[in-house]
């Protein structure tokens, strides 16, 4: 299977309007690829294709929310009215809720699994009929180590997570039947400083965390990139998501020691937040356009994926 050049590609990036979403929709536009960016806020879409336009790049955006199969299936259609076609679909919005499962109430539970769930699901769905039409192209959904093992404070969250690798490995052994020449990648990456910490719903009484270590967004823009020109089935991004992965697969009990050791306590910032306090939960943080998070003093590089990268 042969992917396009970047340069030649027409992209949407689904969930573009702040961290590994908007780095990622930079990076399509500085290698030359004609880009469609999507996300709740259209204030934050217009800067974002303002900034590409402004080093000479081709830009569009489209204001959707991935909940709303209609709106998304908007994306791809708006897409090939304006240019022509769909090569690359990357989707990416994730909302969370930091919790103990008996403190999330079935509403906000099945909000998770709709936007981060669901709205994966629709993205595949209104993309696969663009890139067939085409007779080749990328999906490349955006996961979690949470894919591969959950985290307490976060049951939601990881369930939505396990099910985007549920469905998705089910699609693309049915493409690889069929022999349509589309590459499907799931990107695990690990814990990234971006306003995810900033953005996400409370119940704890401070801040979420991730547990460190973090990773620059870069590093996942690049694995994105490189799966839109090399197909891959999975890329795990971080070597502490690659570590995590392997002790799961050897000893889950063991991952539980572990986390009962640190991920408690390690996801609890010492910055108080309220439940109400701003949050991306039910609509966009229109003043939330960072690439990245408060944790920049966390970040560590990976040798794993500077290794893959050259």
């Amino acid at each position: 299977m042969q992917l396009k050049p970047i340069n030649q590609q027409v992209v949407a990036v689904v969930g573009a309007s702040s961290g590994i979403g908007r780095l990622t929709a930079l990076e399509f536009a500085k290698r030359g690829a004609k880009v469609v960016v999507s996300a709740r806020g259209e204030s934050k879409l217009q800067s974002l294709v303002e900034e590409i336009r402004g080093f000479g790049g081709e830009a569009t955006f489209i204001v959707a929310d991935v909940q709303v199969f209609e709106q998304v299936k908007a994306i791809a259609d708006h897409t090939v009215e304006v240019y022509g076609r769909l090569d690359t679909w990357v989707h990416l919005p994730a909302i969370s809720l930091f919790a103990l499962f008996e403190d999330v109430t079935p509403e906000e539970f099945q909000r998770i699994i709709n936007v981060n769930l669901m709205g994966q699901v629709y993205g595949a769905m209104v993309a696969l009929p663009h890139l067939k039409r085409e007779g080749r192209g990328a999906l490349i959904h955006i996961s979690s180590i949470e894919g591969r093992r959950s985290f307490p404070y976060q049951s939601a969250y990881s369930a939505a997570k396990h099910g985007i690798e549920g469905f998705v490995e089910a699609m693309r052994v049915e493409l690889q039947h069929e022999k349509i020449p589309i590459s499907v990648t799931s990107v695990k990456p690990a814990v990234i400083n971006t306003p995810f910490w900033n953005n996400a719903r409370t119940k704890l009484g401070v801040k979420p965390s991730g547990i460190p270590p973090y990773y620059d967004p870069k590093l996942v823009a690049d694995a994105i990139l490189h799966a839109a020109e090399h197909p891959t089935r999975d890329l795990l991004v971080g070597d502490a998501a690659k570590v995590l992965d392997l002790l799961q697969r050897f000893s889950p009990s063991l991952v539980d020691s572990l986390l009962l050791l640190i991920g408690f306590n390690l996801q609890r910032s010492n910055e108080p937040k309220s439940e109400d306090a701003p949050n991306n939960f039910y609509q966009s943080v229109s003043e939330q356009d960072r690439v990245e998070g408060d944790f920049s003093n966390l970040v560590i590089p990976s040798i794993s994926d500077q290794l893959r990268k050259n």
